[in-house]
């Protein structure tokens, strides 16, 4: 139906590597998944499930098998992933991954410490089997790291394996790259876009004023995740110019 009205942006084509919307699962229910499936699967492209939720969920293979066969991504989010390397389960860790029959696995430190290298050398291991996304920041507001080292972390886990670095924003968007108050660290991001090829990037921007920033300064077709099953289509409509907060950018 878009094709009535004029001025509408071009977005990418699905399967798509860049204007991609990750969505955020924190424990739907299969019927809550089905339901999101139903409306948002064309517009929505990989699901994460939240931090441990996919120990915890209920039928997690069965939601998982409708994600991927709707054409969506999935992945178990990165906190996952530093319970079992904190515990030195790495190898459990694949375990599960194949059991839960994923192709994609996020490697992060956010909550964790461990050497730079060695997350790299934990990428370059795990992208022979999957597809890897890697994470940037600590989810830990006291922890900064200077405007290069984000730029100097981000190009190394690329060329380690990593598919898409995720620039760390947690589910409430303040801390990572954006202050406390939710306001976007400008001069980072402007950094981060100026030596990496936003392709590769996927911004975690939960709140709508984060999405409409993005929007505004790098396009429609900007990596955007940590979106609220609720806001897939509102999103949608920020990047089509469809919403009041980004309606002038096409006309």
């Amino acid at each position: 139906m878009l094709e009535i009205l004029k001025n509408i942006p071009k977005r990418s084509s699905q399967p798509r590597s860049e204007g991609l919307t990750m969505v955020m699962d924190k424990g739907l229910s299969l019927n809550e998944a089905e339901n999101m499936v139903a409306l948002k699967s064309e517009i929505a492209d990989i699901v994460k499930l939240g931090f441990g939720t996919s120990l915890l969920t209920r039928y997690i293979k069965e939601k998982i098998d409708l994600y991927k066969q709707s054409g969506m991504m999935v992945y178990t989010g990165g906190t996952l992933f530093e319970a079992f390397i904190i515990r030195n389960q790495f190898d459990d860790f694949c375990k599960l991954m194949d059991q839960l029959d994923l192709e994609m696995v996020e490697v992060s430190d956010g909550s964790i410490s461990i050497e730079h290298d060695q997350k790299c050398e934990l990428i370059q291991k795990l992208s022979k089997n999957y597809k890897v996304i890697s994470e940037i920041g600590s989810k830990d507001e006291s922890i900064t790291l200077q405007d290069s080292d984000w730029v100097k972390f981000m190009r190394k886990e690329i060329e380690a394996g990593s598919w898409k670095v995720i620039a760390e924003a947690r589910e409430g968007g303040n801390v990572g790259i954006f202050e406390k108050n939710g306001d976007v660290k400008t001069h980072l991001v402007k950094q981060i876009s100026k030596d990496i090829e936003l392709s590769q990037i996927l911004w975690e921007a939960p709140q709508k004023e984060q999405q409409v920033w993005f929007i505004n300064n790098f396009g429609a077709n900007v990596n955007l995740g940590n979106i609220s099953p609720n806001d897939i289509i509102s999103l949608e409509c920020l990047r089509l110019g469809l919403r009041g907060d980004t309606f002038n950018n096409y006309l």
